[in-house]
């Protein structure tokens, strides 16, 4: 067999099952192995953002890596910032990039670039393939490496010939990788501090925020008297009617900062202090008090969840009850406002749905509102690059198929990677998109005004997107996908239910 075709047997022999892809002339050989060595779903996006951004959100909602195609340097380069988001939730993917053959990058042709320096700051292993015969070795080795706790990005660059040339060898699955467990020191310091009584925070990150472990800190809460909080931005929650309510740390710094103004102690399990996502002119960076002190119970490449549970032993705190909260009613006729959108997706959101947040401004009713809904999981944009909720919703509807994923889209960002809706038509994806139509970049009049600047007529009308105004129902009937416009909320609450009792894509723009 060629090395790509040892690449994929190795693939599909290490889980790795899904592939989303744009491929290009180093990466046939790929292409045409998936006919020779079935087992691989590979998933087509018209851009490299869309492949980057799908990928972590399958792998984020289906627990494995998910692998990406892409073609050369600036293939990866168009991906990188969601790569970036990737990283910053900790998410397993296997990146394989395709390069120019060995004897012809010296040459220096167009599409010939140093792919490594690119890849290295997003990617927790990194390697370039030089020997066919090594191939599926070292596809076996990226495998383990993303799957390396907490998780993480590996990068595998393809020379076209190393693909296209016999000899190659399947690599064998390697054995995953022991997490760490935290000391028993570490454990005994944590409860030390919570048996004082004084006000603590445990503030908790990655897997510490899925149904299980967050079940055991609601129960060293309710004993302890602490309170279970995560930061502003996170992978995947678990969230809904009987589950802990979680709080998390405020967006901006003066409403953290009151958030947090008693607090004596903080225990990290996972993370890090809070930290402002920007530096602002005479606010501090750390949103704790000064004289808050910290105690790093788990790091974030420990066992998050066993930290937790030894730390419940170790105070013996009993099981708590999850408060029984009532459903949400469906307001009322009237104007479009936040509150009432966000009641009106928290009354109708189905149970076990996956909710994708790039609502940026917006983001605060919906959150607040949705926290008694059904039974649902709330993906994030950790690393800030936005225009990733459509690419992380395509990916999470791949990864959990059966589950009806909603996206709450930014109508600035969703320009970013639009394309993904028409993955989601080719794909037959069960998700929603709402656009947040405000045809504003909102966000960048807030950060105006928190960085001390004064708006004038050159920043309104940069941070404009009305001129011309954005068909968005248009947009998303030119890739296939049905949409309507909600001008009203009973609209908002028609077209939502029809959405969620339909298979495949829909888009709803929520005028604002």
């Amino acid at each position: 067999m060629n090395g790509a075709e040892s690449l994929v047997r190795t693939l599909v022999a290490c889980g790795v099952d899904t592939c989303f892809a744009n491929p290009g002339t180093s990466e046939m050989h790929f292409v045409a192995a998936l006919d020779r060595a079935p087992g691989i779903r590979c998933v087509l996006g018209l851009f490299e953002g869309v492949v980057t951004g799908a990928a972590d959100g399958y792998a984020r909602m289906a627990g494995k890596p998910a692998a990406t195609l892409m073609h050369c340097g600036p293939g990866l380069a168009n991906g990188l910032a969601y790569l970036h988001n990737a990283r910053r939730a900790q998410t397993p993917i296997v990146n394989i990039v395709g390069d120019q053959a060995t004897y012809h990058a010296p040459l220096q042709p167009p599409l010939a670039a140093d792919v490594e320096a690119w890849a290295r700051p997003i990617s927790q292993w990194t390697r370039k393939t030089l020997r066919t015969e090594t191939l599926g070795a070292d596809t076996a080795e990226a495998v383990q490496a993303a799957s390396r706790a907490p998780g993480g990005i590996a990068t595998l660059i393809l020379p076209s010939d190393v693909s296209w040339n016999d000899g190659g060898i399947p690599g064998t699955p390697l054995p995953p990788l022991t997490t760490a467990r935290v000391s028993d020191d570490a454990v005994r310091e944590a409860a030390r501090t919570l048996r004082l009584g004084e006000h603590t925070v445990i503030l908790m990150y990655g897997p510490a925020l899925l149904e299980g472990p967050l079940k055991i800190a609601h129960n060293i809460a309710a004993a302890t008297g602490a309170r279970i909080m995560a930061p502003t931005f996170n992978g995947r929650i678990a969230r809904g009617r009987g589950r802990p309510l979680l709080e998390s740390v405020h967006y901006p710094v003066d409403e953290a900062v009151a958030q947090l103004k008693d607090v004596k102690h903080l225990i990290l399990v996972g993370t890090t202090e809070p930290v402002a996502f920007f530096a602002y002119p005479g606010k501090p960076s750390i949103m704790s008090p000064k004289d808050a002190i910290s105690h790093v119970l788990a790091k974030p490449d420990e066992d998050l969840p066993d930290a937790l549970e030894r730390l419940a032993d170790e105070l013996g705190c009993p099981a708590a009850p999850t408060p029984d909260y009532p459903t949400t009613a469906v307001p009322g006729a009237g104007p479009v406002t936040l509150h009432a959108a966000a009641l009106t997706l928290a009354a109708l959101l189905p149970e076990d749905a996956i909710v994708v947040d790039e609502a940026i401004t917006s983001r605060g009713p919906f959150f607040a509102a949705t926290k008694t809904a059904a039974r649902h999981d709330w993906l994030q944009v950790p690393g800030g690059a936005i225009g990733d909720g459509i690419p992380l919703s395509t990916g999470a509807a791949v990864g959990a198929p059966g589950r009806r994923v909603i996206v709450l889209q930014g109508d600035g960002s969703a320009m970013y990677t639009i394309q993904g809706l028409w993955t989601q038509a080719r794909e037959n994806l069960d998700v929603t998109t709402i656009i947040l139509s405000n045809r504003t970049y909102a966000i960048l009049f807030l950060e105006l005004k928190n960085v001390g600047a004064q708006a004038g007529h050159a920043s309104r009308d940069l941070f404009a997107i009305d001129r011309p105004k954005l068909d968005w129902v248009k947009l998303a009937e030119a890739q296939g996908v049905e949409g309507g416009v909600a001008d009203s909320i009973e609209r908002f609450a028609d077209l939502l239910r029809y959405a969620n009792n339909r298979r495949g894509p829909f888009l709803i723009e929520l005028t604002l």
